[in-house]
């Protein structure tokens, strides 16, 4: 999720912390519980700084290890040491409790994004991306709002957010079922599907979706439960090819290819070097789709230039590295 729906998780798991008998009975633990849950819900994506360094570091890391099963212990371990310094006296398992419960949680809601985390490690690396909630969703956002918004009105914060995320969690068995419907429609559409991934978008009955056949891939949309197929890519595995295994050796499509799970690419041969193109089909927006990793090598297949991330015009690409003109 966004940071600021992991903040407001923050307030609503601390509200909810106060139906804890322990917690309520202590003013000054109920306050060191707070400042649990909010640290908490911020700390896994920490890994956002990666971006400072370059995209190659932060596509690759964000939502990997600080998401994992041991980073959601040793986070919740590391906040409680902390606010223990400050808060000696309070009961540190309840503090401990809460914090690792915001830490899990933010976590766990994460894995419904397209994007997706890499939440099983170290057991596997594998990106789980359901691609049932948006990133940034307005009515779970509008829902923690109403609930920080009740507060000032005088309600009893656990309650109001206990019966809040009752109302979240319908909302979230509702995508899932959209989704659902979503699937067996494209099955019934298309032939040979082998992998569907949809991609949810501020419009609660619109979502994109990039779909993998036994031939071809699709990229479509799903709105108001009808499926629109907007682009069909032939499906082409990658070749035994020195300029693409040179291609992959480089840090920037490395990265790429270890995060997207739907891809096309293109190799074009000019006269002093060579480019290699991997497109990203999940993020298809007004007919481009700007999630790429482009990498240029020259004759002897030493790499000149790259990049990947998000980019949304040709000029601006080749402007921003100084690539090699066409």
């Amino acid at each position: 999720m966004d940071t600021g729906t992991h903040i407001l998780m923050g307030v609503a798991l601390g509200s909810i912390a106060t139906l804890d008998p322990t917690v309520a009975q202590d003013p000054f633990l109920s306050h060191a519980v707070l400042i649990g849950t909010l640290a908490g819900s911020q700390a896994p994506d920490i890994d956002t700084i990666l971006k400072l360094q370059n995209n190659a570091k932060y596509i690759r890391n964000h939502r990997g290890i600080t998401h994992s099963i041991p980073a959601v212990w040793l986070w919740s371990l590391f906040i409680t040491g902390i606010i223990v310094c400050f808060y000696s006296y309070v009961n540190v398992f309840h503090l401990w409790l809460w914090t690792f419960i915001s830490v899990a949680v933010h976590v766990f809601v994460d894995i419904f994004n397209a994007y997706g985390t890499q939440a099983l490690r170290p057991f596997t690396k594998k990106w789980i991306a359901l691609g049932v909630i948006n990133t940034f969703d307005p009515i779970i956002f509008a829902l923690h709002v109403i609930g920080v918004g009740l507060l000032f009105l005088g309600l009893h914060p656990g309650y109001t957010f206990l019966a809040i995320y009752g109302v979240i969690a319908a909302y979230y068995i509702i995508r899932l079922r959209q989704q659902a419907a979503i699937k067996q429609a494209i099955r019934a559409e298309i032939a040979d599907v082998e992998q569907i991934i949809t991609v949810p978008t501020f419009r609660f009955r619109e979502w994109h979706l990039a779909i993998t056949a036994k031939d071809y891939f699709y990229v479509a949309r799903a709105k108001n439960g009808y499926i629109y197929i907007l682009d069909q890519f032939e499906k082409c595995p990658l070749p035994d090819d020195p300029v693409i295994e040179a291609a992959k050796r480089d840090e920037n499509v490395a990265a790429f290819l270890s995060f997207s799970p739907v891809y096309r690419w293109e190799l074009h041969e000019y006269n002093d070097h060579y480019e290699v193109r991997f497109t990203d089909l999940r993020y298809r927006s007004k007919g481009y789709y700007p999630f790429v990793a482009v990498v240029q090598l020259d004759r002897n297949l030493n790499i000149v230039s790259s990049y990947t991330g998000w980019i949304f015009s040709e000029g601006k690409l080749r402007k921003k590295l100084d690539l090699i003109p066409n």
